[in-house]
C-alpha cells in the first residue's frame, strides 16, 4: 500500500517511514501541510497519516482542503492532541481513524491495514488497459483475469502509466512516484524500470505498449491488434 507521512517531527518521521517500509510499504514523507497539499494534489495515496500540529498550518485544514474536493483517501490523524473534543473534530472534519502519540507501532499497522480493508470504490475503480486489469485497492494486476505478481516499483510505474492512459507521463513524474518506495534512484531508473516491466507484461501476453516518446516520457496504450 502507498502511504503518506505528514510529520514535521524528524525522528519521528524516520522511525514510521522506516517502520513502514520494512513491512512491505511504499511511503513518502512530507513534513509540512504546504507540502501535503501540492503532493495530495498530484498523487493518490492508500492512506495519509496526518499529524495535526504542522509547523505551517493546522493538519486539519489539509483534512479540509482534502474533503473539499471530495478525495475519499483515507486519512489517520497521528497526534499529541489526546482531548475528546479534538478527536471528535477530527472525525467530523473527515478523519478516518484517530491515534495518540505515544503510540504502538504495531497498533499503526493494524490501523493503517484495517482501513486499506474499506470498500474498494473508495480507492477509486480499478485501471483497465487492454487485457490488464490494476486494483488500486488491493495493488493486484491481472491479465486476462489471472493475476500476477509484479514487484512494488514495477506496480508504481504501472499504476501512474495506467492512471495516464492514452497521455504522457513525464519522466519527471514518473521519477517522483518511484522515488516513494524508498527514496534512492539512479539517473537512470525509470528506463530500467520501464525495460522491466515491458518485459514482465510482454512474458504475460498482455496486449498492451508502452511508447516512449523522446525527450518527454512514456504512455501506455492497448496494443494493435
Amino acid at each position: 500500500m502507498r502511504v503518506l507521512v505528514v510529520e514535521d517531527n524528524e525522528e519521528l518521521a524516520g522511525l514510521v517511514v522506516g517502520g513502514l517500509r520494512k513491512s512491505g510499504h511504499l511511503v513518502d514523507h512530507v513534513p509540512t501541510g504546504g507540502d501535503a497539499r501540492d503532493i495530495l494534489a498530484t498523487h493518490r495515496f492508500a492512506v495519509v497519516i496526518l499529524d495535526l500540529g504542522l509547523p505551517d498550518a493546522d493538519g486539519l485544514s489539509v483534512l479540509r482542503g482534502l474533503r473539499a474536493r471530495n478525495d475519499p483517501t483515507a486519512v489517520l490523524v497521528l497526534t499529541a492532541r489526546s482531548g475528546i473534543d479534538d478527536r471528535v473534530e477530527a472525525l467530523r472534519c473527515g478523519a478516518d481513524d484517530y491515534l495518540i502519540k505515544p503510540f504502538a507501532f504495531e497498533e499503526l499497522i493494524a490501523r493503517l491495514e484495517a482501513l486499506a480493508r474499506r470498500p474498494r470504490e473508495l480507492h477509486g475503480p480499478a485501471l483497465v488497459v487492454g487485457n490488464v486489469t490494476f486494483d488500486p485497492a488491493t495493488r493486484q494486476v491481472q491479465v486476462d483475469d489471472a493475476p500476477h505478481v509484479f514487484s512494488s516499483r514495477e506496480l508504481v510505474l504501472l499504476e501512474a502509466l495506467m492512471r495516464r492512459k492514452g497521455r504522457v507521463a513525464t519522466k519527471r513524474v514518473l521519477e517522483d512516484e518511484l522515488a516513494g518506495s524508498d527514496g534512492e534512484l539512479s539517473a537512470n531508473a525509470v528506463e530500467v524500470y520501464v525495460h522491466r516491466l515491458r518485459k514482465h507484461l510482454g512474458e504475460l501476453g498482455a496486449r498492451v505498449t508502452i511508447h516512449t516518446v523522446r525527450g518527454v516520457g512514456y504512455l501506455i496504450r492497448e496494443a494493435d491488434a
